[in-house]
């Protein structure tokens, strides 16, 4: 257990970062799942932008790798562009 207020403190703002920080990916992860679902070719355009800015949102905040989001925007523009 820590024994400094200043650690307690940090303990407390790291739980609530983590938890924002989760909630953001798993949001990303389910939109890029329902992007990969999408058979229409406008909803799938509207729908990458929003995934692109949300994955250079991830990467920005150091969430996941910027390679990472790189490679999935790559993806998918793709796999709309193949629509």
């Amino acid at each position: 257990m820590a024994n400094h207020k200043s650690a307690l403190k940090r303990i407390r703002s790291n739980e609530a970062k983590r938890v924002l920080n989760r909630y953001q990916h798993k949001s990303t992860r389910t939109a890029i799942k329902k992007l990969r679902l999408t058979t229409d070719k406008t909803s799938a355009q509207t729908q990458l932008v929003k995934v692109t800015s949300m994955l250079d949102r991830l990467a920005k905040k150091n969430i996941i790798h910027k390679n990472k989001a790189a490679n999935n925007k790559s993806k998918l523009t793709k796999l709309v562009n193949a629509l």
